[in-house]
């Protein structure tokens, strides 16, 4: 599942903002430049997050937009959720009250077979996104992005088939 560019661009928005938290607020312009993205691209995105009280905007010569509470307040979830709007790994009916999948087959009075994957895929994603806050992905940011990778299985001992072996 690839996520769009909004999640993408809007998300380094939040972080360049979190960076700068408690210091007023900050020009799209300057985070444009420093994250050499688009802003008209990112003047939309920044509509979604503060339509959703993410961000807040302060108009004149020292304006600009800055985080509407602390980063430590803000998942992931909510951003996403915020530019994206609700997350789906398949073209699957989402109830909009719970979120839940609803597989479209089931209308048919068939059940999906593959419903239980999509499912555990939504959850997941969601789990992930909702246990990341601002905050993490702030100081992640700040400390040079140096990512300790698990180290890798020795696939003479796994026993699923080749094809599975990631």
């Amino acid at each position: 599942m690839m996520f769009s560019t909004r999640s993408e661009y809007g998300v380094r928005v939040m972080i360049q903002l979190g960076r700068r938290h408690g210091a007023g607020p900050v020009s799209l312009a300057e985070v444009a430049d420093s994250e050499q993205l688009p802003l008209p691209y990112l003047e939309q995105l920044v509509a979604r997050l503060r339509k959703a009280d993410l961000v807040s905007s302060t108009r004149g010569a020292h304006g600009g937009y800055e985080l509407a509470c602390p980063p430590e307040a803000i998942s992931m979830a909510e951003v996403v959720q915020a530019l994206e709007g609700t997350l789906a790994p398949m073209q699957c009916l989402t109830d909009p009250v719970t979120h839940r999948v609803l597989c479209n087959h089931e209308l048919d009075d068939e059940s999906c077979a593959t419903k239980l994957l999509w499912t555990r895929v939504q959850g997941g994603i969601s789990r992930a996104l909702e246990q990341t806050t601002l905050a993490e992905l702030v100081t992640f940011a700040e400390r040079g992005a140096t990512v300790r990778r698990p180290q890798a299985r020795s696939r003479a001992h796994d026993k699923r088939p080749a094809a599975l072996q990631v």
